[in-house]
């Protein structure tokens, strides 16, 4: 799935303040892919969210961020950054 044309991309203070706190390299890393949501939301290694309206993941190496997408306004609004470790998805 492709989109053409720009979004606005809506980054929550927890992501900043998260993205403050990490190594520099992996800020700046994550930075450029939250800059490619602008331009293709749907592109790259991304996952829809099960049992989530229009929540989406994107994985970037050990990190995953989550947004969401609201279409008709052509906003992206990241609200999670957190890196993967060995326990993240453990239950």
């Amino acid at each position: 799935m492709s989109s053409s044309g720009t979004w606005v991309l809506h980054v929550d203070p927890v992501v900043d303040k998260f993205l403050r706190l990490i190594p520099r390299r992996d800020a700046e890393r994550l930075l450029v892919a939250m800059a490619q949501l602008l331009t293709d939301p749907f592109g790259g290694d991304i996952q829809k969210m099960k049992g989530e309206r229009n929540v989406w993941r994107k994985r970037i190496g050990s990190y995953r961020v989550r947004y969401e997408l609201f279409p008709t306004k052509r906003i992206v609004h990241v609200f999670r950054v957190e890196r993967r470790t060995s326990t993240t998805y453990a239950r």
